[in-house]
């Protein structure tokens, strides 16, 4: 049990150090004005139009990015700073979330997916941990539990892991669309693409966290059957 609670604080170690790299990234771009002179709201209406999306709508949300794309009501939902601003960090920010839009509108089979799982996940969420804490308490009288713990958690994992192409994909769309028309010039373009790059490095190292921690489980199922 030692052993995982030191892997965790070693991811949390490091998601934090990516945290903050990714906030420093966004506030050093968030000054660098764009020469379209678009907003973060106008970037994501002209390429939700120029991909011949037309029902959805673009909102501002409260918070520090915050933003994020809602295929239940479909919305794209920038914080204030994408949405008002005029920057390359708000165009990056922006074009990405509506690359969840596209890939919504093409059934691209990763988000489809992705979204299949969330009641899963969510009612999974609320529960794993309790349950592994519980399993490997009572890990010499009751194994089966720390067994439902690991099912449980690896559902999160596989969730972790489908994420990954989902958001590489819609950053892959959003800088493709952002260089074909132009909306960031060439000194532009490779900031946005870097600030994109820091904000997938999340959600690898979240991935790669799951892994490691469900291996750490399944080792210790798998020693007590053993013994």
């Amino acid at each position: 049990m030692g052993s995982i609670w030191l892997v965790s604080l070693i991811f949390v170690g490091i998601s934090m150090l990516v945290s903050m790299q990714l906030r420093g990234k966004f506030a050093r771009y968030s000054k660098v004005g764009l020469m379209s002179g678009l907003t973060g709201k106008q970037v994501a209406e002209k390429m939700l139009k120029e991909n011949g999306i037309y029902d959805v709508a673009v909102t501002a949300s409260d918070g520090f990015l915050t933003d994020h794309y809602n295929p239940l009501n479909k919305t794209v939902n920038l914080s204030p700073d994408v949405y008002n601003g005029v920057s390359v960090a708000a165009a990056a920010v922006a074009a990405h979330e509506c690359g969840h839009a596209v890939q919504h509108a093409t059934s691209y089979k990763w988000l489809m997916l992705r979204s299949k799982l969330v009641p899963f996940v969510q009612y999974s969420s609320m529960l794993v941990q309790w349950v592994l804490i519980g399993g490997i308490i009572l890990i010499k009288v009751f194994p089966t539990l720390l067994l439902v713990g690991i099912v449980l958690f690896a559902l999160t994992t596989i969730f972790s892991v489908i994420t990954l192409p989902v958001e590489f994909d819609a950053s892959n769309r959003a800088l493709a669309w952002l260089q074909h028309t132009n909306v960031t010039n060439a000194q532009e373009f490779p900031m946005a693409k870097d600030a994109l790059k820091w904000a997938a490095m999340t959600y690898v190292v979240a991935a790669v966290a799951s892994i490691v921690t469900l291996a750490q489980y399944v080792l210790i199922y798998m020693g007590n059957k053993r013994n």
